[in-house]
């Protein structure tokens, strides 16, 4: 199924199941026999209200959303989270920002256009890491304020290759602010505990579906708590209240996220199916991967064992005078966009849910034919 296409290994917008490209070719033209395609039809036409409610549906049945959250499909990625995340929830006041990696630091810049912002913890000011990051901080280091309106994390950096493992605990670290988590780029990878979180947002185009969608999580007692210069179409409880048809909704963007979903639903994989089956896969792909680098002496990832990411894996040649062969190479090999960020350098190798094993299996056998080669 997989062999005709090459393996893409972009960082987003990012690969999707081929099995739901081939479902939006076919209801391209025709959607179930309305005669018209997804992106004719109005918002509020019947057909498409039932695409909305079966994709809400899936995604609070996959993530084990609870009742007294909401999920609003909006507009604006994750970037245009990091305003209206704090337009939402700072009333102005102050918020703390854990700094592990690229994102989390644009979050914490955004931020200070609209409150008080503090950082609880550099990850890039960690002993020996010279402004790189590579490690998160230890919780129990964090300096988090009483009255914090809310503790930012983002839960997977895409572009350091840095994850948490388990969401941090606020109650026991002594903070009672709402947790808000950027979980963009492992969204649907890997269950949530929301009894730790108040609100999480991501862009869709890493790991559900194409650019332009954004999802919002948040607890029902987290609304009605908007600056007064957030824009109306921005404010959670208006896109809740309106169940998230304020304005035009990505139409699109929204019915291709509801093929993901469906698609994770049925996903099987090591005895099991859903959420944990993608799960598995995505533990195994990734422990292939680093068992990989880890056992090269050309290749080399730099992150903290303990937090390193099953999504994105950044690494590096340590000849980089190899690097421009190498990327050749892969694209010869149907092996695409392995470039690292242009911030960081290197490679960069994202495994999302949509990609197969088969896929990590030929980058690792690339890898080691490269070593071979030039090691």
């Amino acid at each position: 199924m997989h062999a005709a296409r090459p393996f893409n290994f972009s960082a987003g917008p990012a690969a999707l199941p081929q099995e739901v490209l081939s479902q939006v070719a076919e209801e391209m033209l025709d959607w179930h026999g309305s005669g018209m395609s997804v992106m004719e039809m109005s918002h509020r036409g019947r057909e498409f209200i039932s695409i909305y409610e079966a994709a809400e549906a899936d995604l609070r049945e996959l993530l084990q959303v609870p009742a007294n959250f909401r999920i609003l499909f909006m507009q604006g990625g994750g970037l245009g989270e990091n305003a209206i995340l704090p337009l939402n929830l700072s009333r102005g006041g102050a918020v703390d920002v854990v700094v592990t990696g690229s994102w989390s630091k644009k979050s914490a810049g955004e931020a200070r256009r609209y409150a008080d912002v503090r950082i609880a913890a550099d990850g890039g000011a960690l002993e020996g890491a010279g402004g790189r990051f590579l490690d998160i901080p230890d919780p129990a280091s964090w300096q988090l304020r009483r009255d914090a309106a809310y503790v930012h994390v983002c839960t997977n950096e895409t572009i350091d290759g840095v994850e948490f493992q388990s969401l941090p605990d606020l109650k026991a670290l002594g903070c009672d602010a709402p947790l808000a988590i950027d979980f963009s780029s492992h969204v649907v990878s890997r269950p949530v505990d929301w009894s730790r979180v108040g609100v999480a947002f991501a862009g869709a185009q890493k790991n559900i579906g194409p650019a332009g969608l954004t999802l919002v999580v948040v607890r029902e007692d987290l609304l009605g708590h908007a600056l007064p210069i957030c824009p109306s179409a921005f404010d959670y409880k208006t896109v809740a209240e309106a169940q998230s048809m304020y304005n035009t909704p990505p139409t699109f963007g929204i019915y291709v996220a509801g093929l993901v979903f469906q698609w994770l639903k049925r996903f099987a994989y090591g005895g099991a199916t859903g959420l944990a089956a993608i799960e598995r896969r995505n533990i195994d792909k990734a422990a292939l991967l680093y068992a990989a680098l880890d056992g090269s002496s050309l290749y080399e990832n730099r992150v903290a064992a303990h937090c390193r990411s099953r999504m994105n894996v950044p690494f590096f040649l340590r000849d980089e005078r190899l690097n421009d062969a190498f990327l050749a190479g892969a694209r010869e090999r149907g092996l695409l966009q392995l470039k690292g960020h242009k911030s960081v350098g290197g490679m960069r190798a994202s495994i999302y849910n949509a990609m197969p094993l088969e896929g990590v299996q030929a980058l690792v056998s690339y890898l080691k034919d490269f070593e071979t080669r030039h090691g």
